[in-house]
């Protein structure tokens, strides 16, 4: 990120804090904005960040509770106007969110299923699983989690369905066994894996909102500014590797001997291909095996 000393910078998913804390760490004055739709991590920043966020007048921190969809419209809200020296992404569920057993994320504790980031929105993975059509159910577990057996799962689920909902997690991961064959069951890892991911995905519609605010982001940038971004499925990297080759690329037609304004590119790749966990980070964070940091500078 290249923090600066002064500079305004923005957390779209503020999360457990813990890029917020190391970021802040870095410049001895500035102010970072941390979004997160979900209220609970709001709640416990604003516990675990209380000294920042009561500094004098003018907090080194100040916290949004909304999507980052919502990315310039909160910004313009704040008096925030001109523009922002960085942002970053750390996309996909937290760490708290998956540990948290009664929030429904995971398939290794049994809950309800929920799933939802937000906990004001009305959709979430119950409606979805017991409401869906067979053919809307194997196009998003095959669309949101590559799940080569996706039409034998939702099969199966609306056979299970009419005998009863489907309620909780372990329910369903009873239904995912049951419809994956016996083989597949005993390499890949956990057989509910990809359709957990799918169905979260679906639910808290990643994807639609994150091309957003990344045009967004990258016109709010201001010269030099850098926006940084860490996914954890092939999805979500290719739309962030999608824009960033958008407004780091030019065609220039043949015969023009300078490359007027309008057609010069807007980002600098800082690296060409994703970053990804060492050796030693995956040894103390597992859940880091799948990351993937791509970061650009506004030129």
């Amino acid at each position: 990120m290249k923090p600066k000393d002064g500079g305004l910078y923005v957390d779209a998913t503020f999360g457990g804090g813990g890029h917020a804390k190391y970021l802040l760490s870095k410049i001895n004055s500035g102010t970072l904005i941390g979004f997160d739709q979900d209220e609970y991590a709001i709640n416990a920043a604003k516990l675990n960040f209380a000294d920042l966020l009561a500094e004098d007048s003018d907090p080194k921190l100040k916290l949004v509770h909304d999507n980052f969809s919502h990315l310039k419209e909160d910004l313009v809200k704040l008096g925030y106007s001109d523009g922002i020296d960085g942002i970053y992404y750390d996309l996909g569920v937290s760490s708290p969110q998956f540990d948290q057993a009664d929030r429904g994320f995971s398939y290794r504790y049994n809950a309800r299923l929920d799933m939802r980031m937000d906990q004001s929105q009305e959709l979430d993975a119950y409606q979805l699983v017991n409401n869906s059509s067979q053919k809307e159910l194997a196009n998003i577990l095959y669309k949101y989690g590559d799940e080569k057996f996706s039409r034998q799962i939702a099969r199966e689920i609306i056979e299970r369905r009419r005998e009863k909902p489907i309620e909780t997690t372990f329910d369903l991961v009873d239904v995912i066994k049951a419809a994956i064959p016996a083989y597949a069951r005993r390499t890949g890892g956990h057989p509910a894996k990809k359709s957990f991911q799918a169905l979260r995905v679906a639910v808290n519609h990643e994807l639609e909102v994150l091309q957003t605010s990344l045009e967004e982001a990258i016109a709010l940038l201001k010269p030099k500014g850098r926006i940084s971004v860490i996914t954890f499925q092939s999805d979500e990297d290719k739309i962030v590797k999608r824009i960033f080759k958008k407004y780091s690329e030019v065609e220039v037609p043949r015969g023009i001997p300078v490359i007027p304004d309008d057609l010069k590119p807007t980002l600098r790749l800082v690296n060409r291909k994703p970053i990804t966990a060492s050796t030693v980070e995956l040894e103390s964070n597992n859940r880091s095996h799948s990351a993937k940091l791509r970061v650009a500078e506004k030129i």
